[in-house]
């Protein structure tokens, strides 16, 4: 006997892009802002649920990994 699966949710994300919104580009020291597309885990949240736009999508992760070189964000989290 078959089991029925219990369907997927949905991810929504947002409609447009938060760094065209504010006219800004992702920078390495603006952690607060880093901290938004990076997961309680410490990792970074793809394009598809974050809802940014390839151009800054590509951005953020390097601002991000920079970020985490000069240990501003920490790599992962220890709970």
């Amino acid at each position: 006997k078959k089991q029925k699966r219990t369907p997927r949710r949905k991810i929504v994300a947002p409609k447009e892009c938060y760094f065209c919104v504010e006219k800004k580009d992702p920078t390495f020291s603006d952690t607060a802002v880093l901290q938004r597309f990076v997961t309680e885990r410490g990792k970074m949240i793809g394009r598809v649920r974050n809802g940014l736009c390839a151009r800054h999508q590509r951005r953020l992760t390097d601002a991000i990994k920079y970020a985490r070189y000069l240990a501003l964000i920490p790599y992962i989290s220890r709970s």
